[in-house]
């Protein structure tokens, strides 16, 4: 049987990674597909660069739309990032009859319903295990292997890099600055680490994986999201002396009026084996009615674990190139005409436990006023602690845990606190999920 004839569009770490893993495990894959994945071009703009990464043996192009297109080829391989024009090639070779592989998060979570109804047109299958924690194969996990289940919720740390900031803060007592720099001269993190470190590829992610849990189209545009960048070492330590470590997670819930999405730092039980989950690993939990709660672990990102996730769906949709359409696994799970129209909810909806840090004068009455606040909005507090702050003991930091209620009651809450005279900076305020 002939060879699946693979483009290259991109020669990038990913890349790299896809071509040296090929290459060593060639009879392995060959074996697995039933017939031979052969990549016959690769589109890049440095052909000095893909050189350098790639050997000499792969034929170059920089004509990545004649690539994209070309007769001699099965299954586009979109390496490239960003919106676009990855966006406007994928959509090119899903026209000319193409499978594509993705590993683009942040192209899916904005256009992925547009791509999948071209896809599904067409006939052609777009797969993207490795858009979301790398080497993890959480996608496929989600849509098939817990197809019998009623999923409940999916949490997760999808981001290796704000893990790596939140682990080192904790454990050797640094701010956030300098280990964002150290994670720069590590590799961790870009140059420009805006969308890890405020939320953004970790929001991309669980979009899609919400979609693919709750059977909803792709709605990134209503994904909460908030990053790391303002949480203080002081916060990581009260959560500890509490019993609690701060994350960075992804969170997709099913409720009774809706789907939760949100991406934001979450105190999680330190007894949970999330809460232990280090250095730049990622992992996801998913709560499922018959399986339980089940826990996938690994590298979220990297040349060769990434590109292990980029072959298993090459190896995926080489099975099925000449399967009927209509009996292929749907890209999100559900039949396309299945997909439901249930409500993302708004973050005042949601509920939820807080962690609340209140900078205050040290001085009678205070903590009076800021629990009777609370009380009279239905929140109850869970537990407490007080230590003193600023300069020889000024001002004293109040720190609570609530049980769980409504954002916006919380909210309504917070404005009242703030405006007290004894207050003396902005409140901290985190989320607090126990994961039960």
């Amino acid at each position: 049987m002939n060879a699946i004839r693979i483009a290259l569009l991109g020669a990038g770490t990913v890349a790299s990674g896809v071509v040296k893993v090929l290459d060593r495990n060639r009879e392995e894959i060959r074996r697995r597909a039933g017939r031979g994945l052969e990549i016959v071009a690769v589109a890049a703009r440095n052909h000095a660069k893909a050189r350098a990464a790639l050997g000499e043996a792969l034929p170059l192009t920089t004509d990545f739309a004649a690539l994209a297109t070309r007769d001699d080829v099965d299954i586009v391989v979109e390496l490239m990032g960003g919106i676009e024009p990855a966006r406007s090639l994928v959509l090119a070779a899903i026209a000319a009859g193409k499978h594509v592989v993705t590993a683009n998060k942040a192209l899916l979570a904005l256009h992925g319903n547009e791509i999948f109804a071209a896809a599904q047109a067409r006939g052609v299958m777009v797969a993207f295990e490795a858009a979301v924690a790398g080497g993890i194969p959480i996608i496929k996990a989600v849509r098939e292997g817990l197809a019998a289940n009623r999923i409940e919720w999916v949490a997760g740390i999808i981001n290796g890099t704000t893990n790596f900031i939140l682990s080192e803060m904790r454990d050797k007592g640094l701010d956030f600055a300098t280990v964002l720099a150290q994670a720069q001269r590590l590799g961790y993190a870009e140059a420009d680490p805006t969308f890890d470190i405020e939320g953004v590829d970790a929001a991309h992610k669980i979009t899609l994986l919400g979609s693919i849990a709750f059977g909803v189209p792709v709605q990134f545009e209503r994904t909460h999201v908030e990053g790391i960048a303002q949480l203080e070492g002081a916060d990581i330590r009260y959560a500890e002396l509490l019993g609690y470590r701060i994350k960075l997670l992804g969170i997709a819930r099913r409720t009774a009026t809706g789907i939760e999405l949100r991406v934001h730092p979450t105190l999680i039980p330190a007894s949970r084996l999330l809460a232990n989950v280090e250095g730049a690993m990622n992992a996801v939990v998913v709560l499922g009615d018959a399986v339980g709660a089940t826990l996938f672990y690994g590298k979220g990102a990297g040349s060769e674990p990434t590109a292990s996730s980029v072959i298993a769906d090459l190896v995926d949709v080489t099975r099925l190139h000449t399967a009927d359409p209509g009996h292929r696994v749907p890209h999100l799970a559900f039949q396309p005409g299945e997909l439901a129209d249930t409500p993302i909810l708004p973050m005042s909806q949601v509920r939820t436990a807080y962690y609340l840090r209140v900078r205050v004068r040290d001085e009678a009455g205070v903590l009076a006023e800021i629990t009777s606040i609370l009380a009279e909005r239905g929140v109850s507090i869970d537990a407490m602690l007080q230590r003193p702050s600023g300069e020889n003991g000024a001002h004293t930091d109040v720190i609570l845990l609530t049980h769980d209620t409504i954002e916006g009651r919380m909210d309504e809450a917070l404005a009242c606190i703030q405006a007290l005279d004894s207050v003396l900076e902005p409140i901290v305020r985190l989320r607090k999920e126990e994961l039960r």
